[in-house]
């Protein structure tokens, strides 16, 4: 039962997997645009709501404050015509002269239609009422008026205190309105301040949500992508590249598979190649190299100092041959993981003597001079690969030494750690070539001249020598010229 449930929730999972895969974009561009755009959608609502909301609090804004100047302005006007009309019949009854009436109807016109724009806003109860009182107060006053005029009396008296008071508390309760439309606009704005808080308290988290789930929909098939040209750049040949992601970065990571398989195919070739020349080359020096000791022995007759230079030439340049040879074939060997390590208990000194006798021809042609400091140490390693280790050291301090030059070679003990320094007093080594002397077929600037030229295989093979049996090769400062420095496991027993 628990089996078949976790089969189902597999199936479950893979189909929402294969229907959300179908919805995204198919290419790179496409899901960067999608996830802009999802990220910001949100947060284009929330201000599209902000604006609304503000756009619609300065509408109510520019309304109240419109209404509220109309108001006050009609208030006013009230009061001023209220006042000018009893200065019209207070002046007409001292005057006696009911001519001047006419000025007081000619005002009263503008009352009433003041009254009407009044009456035509929005206004609260209370306003309501004191205008209805305003109106009433003014129909009396008028009715008292025409009635004074008609009769023709001498001097008279009407009360226009009541009309008086009305507007004058109309006038003071004008403010109502704005107050009212004021906390309306107080409650809008609280109500629409609370939403937006709402709004980015959820949609920030969701914003985030959505930035995180799209970057690592991004950012993992560039990390595969990368880890895939880092492994390329690091010869590490044998898996094959998958990238999971858009269609376009698949069809990358289909084009970083196909290079690294046609990598792979010129890797073989190239060690196959190697293999195959470095041995036919062998048995044709073989011969001349026994040519030219059967020569330079006499076994063929005698020969003069011209024909002994010759063959001295010879035998130099047969040996360099040789070397550059057996080069070709340690890397081949390394490149292709074939290296055995036959450990035994070696004598360090005799052996360091072995390898300058090695290079005795080489040492006269420069006429160069060889100090050895070297106790009495014996270790555990590999005879012939620690050998070839000295031998590629020996043979590039040789070929940067100048001619009547020193070399040293010094080795010491120290914590079951053998340490070997190789020194020449040469050109020294260009600091644009210090993190690129240990690579493969690597010739630095300061390579000299010489009509045989290295392979670059010398410094590349020690290390990796060295590397196999536990130990390190660096380049050690030096006041002058170059000094690599060897450090070597005694006993890679006891250190393990």
């Amino acid at each position: 039962m628990f089996h078949l449930q976790t089969r189902t929730s597999r199936s479950l999972t893979s189909r929402l997997a294969k229907r959300l895969s179908a919805w995204l974009p198919k290419s790179f561009s496409g899901l960067i645009l999608a996830g802009f755009l999802l990220a910001s959608v949100p947060l284009m609502l929330s201000l599209m709501y902000s604006a609304a909301s503000i756009n619609k609090l300065a509408q109510q804004n520019r309304q109240v404050v419109y209404k509220a100047e109309r108001i006050a302005h009609f208030s006013r006007l009230l009061v001023d015509y209220a006042t000018t009309m009893e200065h019209n019949v207070k002046l007409s009854s001292i005057l006696t002269d009911d001519s001047l009436l006419a000025n007081y109807f000619q005002n009263r016109e503008k009352f009433r239609e003041t009254l009407g724009d009044l009456g035509a806003l929005p206004l609260t109860p209370q306003q309501i009422g004191l205008l209805q009182k305003i109106d009433a107060a003014d129909a009396a006053i008028f009715r008292n008026v025409q009635s004074i005029a008609h009769s023709h009396q001498g001097e008279w008296h009407v009360d226009f205190s009541p009309l008086m008071d009305a507007t004058q508390s109309f006038l003071k309760h004008g403010d109502a309105p704005i107050e009212r439309e004021v906390s309306a606009m107080q409650d809008m704005a609280d109500q629409a301040n609370s939403v937006i808080v709402w709004l980015l308290i959820a949609l920030i988290p969701l914003v985030i949500l959505l930035a995180f789930g799209f970057s690592i929909l991004i950012a993992r098939p560039m990390r595969q992508i990368d880890k895939a040209i880092r492994a390329i750049g690091n010869g590490n040949l044998s898996n094959a590249v998958s990238i999971a992601g858009p269609q376009d970065l698949q069809r990358l990571g289909e084009r970083l598979d196909w290079m690294r398989s046609r990598l792979l195919e010129i890797e073989e070739q190239k060690s196959t190649f190697l293999q195959h020349v470095s041995h036919e080359l062998k048995t044709p020096l073989t011969s001349i190299r026994e040519g030219t000791n059967l020569l330079s022995e006499g076994i063929a007759g005698g020969l003069n100092p011209d024909q002994t230079e010759i063959v001295r030439i010879l035998a130099t340049n047969s040996v360099q041959l040789q070397k550059r040879i057996e080069d070709l074939l340690n890397f081949s060997a390394l490149q292709s993981g074939k290296v055995v390590l036959l450990r035994q208990k070696v004598a360090l000194k005799p052996l360091l003597e072995l390898v300058v006798r090695d290079q005795y021809l080489a040492i006269t042609n420069k006429s160069l001079q060889i100090e050895l400091s070297c106790p009495e140490i014996s270790m555990t390693c590999d005879q012939q690969k620690f050998r070839i280790i000295v031998d590629n050291l020996l043979s590039n301090a040789i070929k940067y030494s100048p001619p009547g030059g020193t070399i040293r070679i010094r080795a010491a003990e120290s914590d079951r750690t053998l340490t070997l320094d190789v020194i020449d007093f040469g050109p020294g080594i260009d600091l644009m070539d210090r993190e690129k002397i240990f690579e493969a077929f690597y010739q630095g600037r300061r390579a000299p001249q010489s009509h045989i030229k290295g392979t670059g295989l010398g410094l590349s093979i020690a290390r990796e020598y060295a590397l196999v049996h536990g130990g390190a090769i660096e380049l050690a400062e030096n006041e002058k010229g170059t000094c690599f420095r060897l450090t070597f496991p005694l006993n890679p027993d006891e250190t393990l």
